[in-house]
């Protein structure tokens, strides 16, 4: 084999280790890549069937239901126009409570209840993520009139 055809064949090899990978880490990437959506999406069926995703809105309030084995709550989350049922084992963010801020992350069943895996609370009562706090305005912006209203607070990134 000549010289050239050496180089040739260690360059293919390389390209080819290289395509390898590539395809591992965009696999990777793509099974933990992980979306907020809000009820309103979910009841819209935007949201996938069968993978993990991230739901976000308000507890709606008098929807906290705690089981008598003392981690098992189901709750209600909405974004003021579409409420989606939430079941979760475990423990609770010390923050969580009815009328604020959550965002949960799990599957969507069959029967439109989501599995939570994981439940976070918001840290500020001055602070709402920016895609949930959109999210809120776009759903109370389309509400019929007359309907009840829930005030927003504004994003704030000042420190106090």
């Amino acid at each position: 084999m000549k010289t050239r055809h050496k180089r040739l064949a260690m360059v293919a090899a390389g390209l080819c280790a290289l395509g390898i990978a590539a395809a591992l880490v965009l696999s990777a990437f793509q099974k933990n890549l992980v979306f907020f959506f809000t009820p309103s999406q979910v009841a819209a069926n935007e949201a996938p069937q069968g993978r993990s995703f991230r739901i976000g809105g308000l507890v709606a309030p008098g929807s906290v239901q705690r089981q008598p084995d003392g981690v098992t709550v189901n709750f209600v989350v909405t974004d003021t126009v579409q409420n989606i049922p939430v079941a979760y084992r475990g423990v609770l963010p010390d923050l969580f409570r009815e009328g604020k801020g959550v965002v949960a992350q799990g599957n969507l069943g069959a029967d439109g209840r989501f599995t939570a895996s994981e439940v976070l609370a918001k840290h500020d009562e001055n602070y709402m993520p920016p895609e949930a706090a959109e999210a809120l305005a776009k759903a109370h912006a389309g509400k019929p009139p007359g309907a009840a209203t829930v005030v927003v607070p504004a994003a704030t990134t000042e420190k106090r």
